[in-house]
């Protein structure tokens, strides 16, 4: 209940550290302590949008890159993916919620759960998108988590020729469609139901995908779906 609570929140406010969170869940009448806080936000793989100290480190092994969309126009599909991580309830515990998008177009080019924070699912969600779409992006931004600092993560873009950027620290924003997909995918598909298993989740996110690429109009987009952009 507490991580739903957090999950709700977090969706609304982002820039919510734990200590205003820790007093949003007292006010709701939860005691938290802000190790618990702490514990919670690095479970959830969340964390607050403006720079701050130790909450989820990258891996120090793992080489960061840049950012390198900083002022960047984007003129074309394919000129940037991005892609991201988020929590998903179910009735019962939760899951990893992982989707790539184009920038461009706002078309989720493939998406992927799991129930661990593991590179794997990562990777594969990224090499099957590099093979499926037989396309390639000329930058492709993710936050620095270890996820996507990993060795397999940043060499199967390598292979592709394709330029890492990555997000500052402590910026959620620097990945902004990512977190405006995020917000579409919770209000409009996952807190309208209760989840009881992996499998339901699943074949709900299988539809709410295709109405989002197929059927839903975004005004950014002139009031056209994102796969009439992607793949016109």
């Amino acid at each position: 209940m507490v991580m739903n609570l957090i999950d709700e929140e977090y969706t609304r406010h982002p820039f919510l550290g734990t200590r205003r969170m820790r007093e949003y869940l007292n006010s709701m009448g939860y005691t938290v302590n802000r190790k618990r806080m702490q514990r919670l936000y690095h479970q959830m793989g969340i964390e607050a949008v403006y720079p701050k100290k130790n909450l989820s480190k990258p891996n120090k092994e793992n080489t960061i890159y840049p950012y390198l969309l900083r002022g960047e126009t984007i003129t074309h599909n394919n000129h940037v993916w991005s892609t991201d991580i988020t929590y998903l309830r179910l009735k019962k515990g939760f899951v990893y919620l992982m989707a790539i998008i184009d920038w461009y177009s706002r078309y989720v080019l493939d998406w992927q759960i799991s129930t661990t924070l593991e590179a794997d699912f990562c990777v594969e969600t990224l090499q099957r998108t590099l093979e499926q779409s037989k396309k390639t992006c000329d930058i492709f931004n993710t936050d620095q988590g270890s996820q996507f600092t990993s060795t397999d993560f940043i060499n199967t873009l390598k292979n592709y020729k394709i330029k890492i950027s990555m997000d500052g620290r402590g910026r959620a924003l620097d990945n902004i469609f990512v977190e405006r997909l995020w917000r579409s995918v919770k209000y409009e598909c996952i807190y309208l139901k209760e989840f009881a298993t992996v499998s339901r989740v699943k074949e709900c996110l299988t539809d709410y995908f295709d109405y989002y690429n197929h059927k839903r109009f975004h005004q950014s987009l002139d009031y056209k779906t994102p796969a009439q952009v992607y793949l016109e």
